[in-house]
């Protein structure tokens, strides 16, 4: 288990914690915990069963390596959540304390998020923001959907690289709405590869049967890529990276496109809306 960082002075850079390899755990201290949540593991939380999320998601790790870290579903407090369908960074707390700062930050908007999609089709232009607001659709309950008297939803995109029939889209929200990303996506032309809520058909004409069977995943191509986390009474400020699934990994060798490459950490939005 690693030493806890002491919390960095103002004028220090934060704390970089990349997991190299799509592993699990991507950090761990004595007081918050770090993991590469695998796509498919439902966090939804049940009052009746407040632990059932967090035990879910530590069966996605070996025995030995939950001895390692000590860690248990009952002694560990979820900070936030994903979609089932999404992979990437998900922040457990140890203790209340930890858990109600980081909750609070994630609240207030002074998380920089940053994720990846494979999308179908190249956003235009390749940078840029989509402002739209978003609401419930009414004629299906699963879904949200673009809705002038909706939310306000903001989010940042960069396009990082292109193949044929898909783009690889760096996204950086600035408010946290349910399927905002993959409303934005989808309202913009280019839903995410695997999004079979709001994705339409698959395979978009693709003839190659071992590139239609890459981009046929069993799970959305949307991956929670980095996190910057501000420094708080109780922890240290920190960038956390977490590597694409090997499903998603596979996907762009698949297509030639290399794997990303973090660059700069996620800004914190001081978005308000």
């Amino acid at each position: 288990m690693a030493t806890q960082a002491p919390t960095p002075p103002a004028t220090s850079p934060p704390v970089w914690h990349a997991a190299p390899v799509p592993g699990i755990i991507v950090y761990a201290d004595e007081r918050l915990v770090a993991l590469n949540k695998p796509a498919g593991v439902s966090l939804a939380t049940r009052r009746a069963e407040p632990h059932a999320a967090v035990a879910r998601l530590l069966a996605a790790l070996p025995h030995d390596e939950r001895l390692q870290h000590g860690l248990a579903a009952e002694d560990l407090l979820l900070v936030h959540r994903l979609d089932v369908g999404t992979s990437g960074l998900v922040l457990l707390a140890r203790d209340a304390e930890v858990h109600r700062d980081l909750a609070r930050a994630f609240g207030e908007r002074h998380v920089g998020k940053l994720y990846l999609a494979l999308v179908w089709g190249c956003p235009r232009p390749r940078a840029g923001r989509w402002e739209w607001p978003l609401g419930p659709d009414r004629r299906d309950r699963r879904r949200m959907r673009v809705d002038p008297g909706g939310r306000r939803s903001v989010t940042d995109y960069e396009v990082l690289a292109r193949a044929s029939h898909v783009a690889l889209v760096r996204l950086q929200p600035a408010t946290g709405r349910t399927h905002q990303l993959r409303v934005h996506l989808a309202h913009a032309g280019h839903p995410i590869v695997g999004d079979d809520l709001y994705g339409g058909p698959r395979h978009r004409g693709i003839r190659d049967k071992e590139l239609r069977s890459a981009l046929a995943p069993a799970h959305l191509f949307l991956h929670a890529w980095g996190l910057h986390l501000p420094a708080t009474a109780s922890t240290p400020e920190l960038v956390l990276v977490a590597p694409p699934p090997n499903e998603f990994a596979a996907a762009l060798e698949a297509l030639g496109i290399p794997p990303p490459a973090f660059g700069q950490e996620p800004s914190r939005s001081g978005d308000r809306s």
